[in-house]
């Protein structure tokens, strides 16, 4: 009678304590997600602060040209289209597209390189353009704020 005894009361003190454990388990992990909702929350304040001070100056930046494949496109798209008029679907157009781009030779494809190098070098020079008013502050504090403000 004496073993049952201590037998049932070490099996209950094990429930006991792997019950207590869980409590101490689902504790801790209210208390992380809670902690990591907090510094989310945060975070997207941060964020949100970062990018409306970097849309004033954005919208002034010039913008990268297209590769030589996206030249090739615009011109392959018309050409596609014109053969295959019930061809409607981009996905189709770009895959095509695709796969002239794999199969065609240098020689063919310098015309659209030659394009694309003539346009980033505009790019080029229009960034050093606007990387020089950066410097000198030209796009700080503009008037048109100012207006709003009023």
């Amino acid at each position: 009678m004496a073993k049952k005894a201590k037998g049932s009361h070490s099996a209950s003190s094990a429930s006991a304590s792997s019950s207590s454990d869980k409590l101490v388990l689902r504790i801790k992990s209210n208390e992380g997600t809670k902690r990591s909702v907090r510094q989310t929350n945060s975070r997207k304040k941060l964020k949100a602060k970062q990018k409306k001070n970097k849309q004033k100056f954005d919208a002034m930046k010039p913008r990268k040209p297209p590769t030589a494949f996206f030249y090739f496109l615009e011109d392959f798209r018309k050409e596609f289209q014109e053969q295959n008029p019930d061809v409607r679907s981009m996905r189709d157009i770009g895959k095509a597209c695709g796969e002239k781009w794999k199969t065609m030779t240098y020689e063919e494809k310098v015309q659209y390189y030659d394009i694309a190098t003539k346009k980033r070098e505009e790019f080029d020079s229009a960034m050093a353009e606007f990387n020089k008013k950066m410097e000198n502050g030209e796009f700080d504090e503009t008037d048109d704020e100012s207006e709003f403000d009023e």
